[in-house]
């Protein structure tokens, strides 16, 4: 799809799954500068996009690894943590800080949605995106299905189960 992509994470395992999915370099934030690799790795220029569903106290390190006239997409806040932002990064850099509301974007943009999950469907079907499926639960296994994805810690991070349903 052209974009190169660094992906971000808090252990090496989550980055190696990163890897196997077309990740093209990684950065392990929990023993490494966000913002100097980010730096290091676009060799000073900085990432163009990033897609930032975590939030939290990262978040700011990564705004200054943007790159001029970059965005930052503001997915969700998974750590829990809503960040604040100093506001001179954005014009320092020309950058742009976006929210990015799936939910209220397809219910105000019910078309384009339908446009874009047609077109996700048609990727998918010709096996040019495959999502990562860690474990496959039947129905009646619903109970050992939630139990792992709603944990002490919220689930199993960087794994994602399926559960599935057959008629008869």
């Amino acid at each position: 799809m052209g974009a190169r992509v660094i992906a971000a994470a808090s252990s090496d395992e989550k980055l190696a799954v990163a890897a196997e999915h077309g990740a093209q370099a990684g950065i392990n934030y929990a023993t490494e500068d966000l913002k100097n690799r980010i730096k290091e790795i676009t060799e000073g220029a900085g990432a163009n996009v990033i897609y930032d569903p975590v939030g939290g106290e990262l978040a700011e390190a990564a705004f200054r690894g943007i790159a001029w006239e970059g965005r930052h997409l503001v997915i969700g806040f998974a750590c829990g943590t809503i960040p604040k932002l100093p506001l001179n990064l954005p014009l320092l850099k020309g950058a742009a800080a976006v929210g990015v509301f799936w939910g209220a974007w397809t219910k105000r943009e019910p078309e384009a949605h339908k446009q874009n999950m047609a077109e996700l469907f048609e990727l998918f079907t010709e096996g040019a995106i495959q999502p990562h499926v860690s474990s496959t639960y039947s129905l009646d296994q619903f109970l050992d299905a939630f139990g792992e994805v709603s944990g002490p810690s919220g689930g199993r991070q960087g794994h994602s189960d399926t559960l599935t349903v057959s008629s008869g």
